[in-house]
């Protein structure tokens, strides 16, 4: 078994997974789980830029990450970045940061890349022949993939709790014109997904990420599923936990 870290950080939040690793098989045993509510992105749908605080948020929780995956002894580490870290100008100060902190260069992956992995992470351990429409909801992007053993189409769309909270919403709770332009938003990403993505063609969805299992939860009346939810200091109360 090799011990091995991985951090995935989105724009809303910042996660932690270590594990023992079966060399031929790839089966998992998780030693620990995780997760931070940063809110990287705030303010980049607007200003192209991540915020000094919103950096400073994240590189906290990566200084308490660090402190885990030392304590643990995983042997090696990945740091995935996604739609914040790829639509800012400043993304050189993130990757420096992280690089100080953690000694690895995050991997800032394309949108197409996002919807692989989330996909592969959905889809892993479920059986059948059916075809799955994954939909992973992000802080600031979605995507949608079709595909069943492996990915047969996928598209990301800037959409996302994050964007659309900063695009749209000046009040709490909501005003109905500011729904109803949330909800415009999301029917233009609907049709241009479709455009790539056969979505109607799917037998089986899947939800990913906070979003969706607080609205399951929501649903059947359940506390959130959510998985170590935590906060770091100074950083905005968040709308979604993603």
């Amino acid at each position: 078994m090799t011990r091995v870290a991985g951090i995935d950080c989105g724009t809303n939040s910042i996660r932690l997974l270590v594990a023992d690793v079966h060399p031929e098989t790839g089966e998992l045993i998780e030693l620990d789980r995780r997760m931070t509510i940063v809110r990287l992105g705030q303010g980049v749908d607007k200003t192209g830029r991540l915020a000094p605080e919103a950096l400073e948020r994240t590189f906290a929780a990566c200084r308490a990450y660090a402190e885990v995956i030392k304590e643990l002894g995983a042997e090696r580490l990945r740091f995935v970045a996604t739609s914040a870290s790829r639509d800012a100008e400043n993304r050189e100060d993130f990757v420096n940061g992280v690089v100080e902190i953690l000694g690895v260069e995050p991997e800032v992956i394309t949108g197409d890349q996002e919807a692989a992995f989330s996909f592969t992470g959905a889809t892993g351990e479920l059986h059948g022949d059916d075809r799955r429409l994954v939909v992973d909801i992000g802080g600031g992007s979605t995507e949608f993939v079709v595909g069943n053993e492996h990915v047969e189409a996928a598209r990301s769309v800037d959409i996302g709790c994050v964007r659309l909270t900063e695009r749209h919403v000046r009040h709490d709770p909501p005003t109905a014109e500011e729904v109803a332009a949330i909800r415009a938003d999301v029917r233009t990403a609907l049709d241009l997904a479709a455009e790539a993505v056969p979505i109607d063609t799917a037998e089986t969805l899947v939800g990913l990420a906070g979003s969706v299992t607080t609205v399951a939860a929501i649903a059947l009346g359940l506390p959130s599923t959510t998985p170590r939810r935590s906060t770091t200091p100074g950083s905005p109360p968040p709308r979604s936990p993603r």
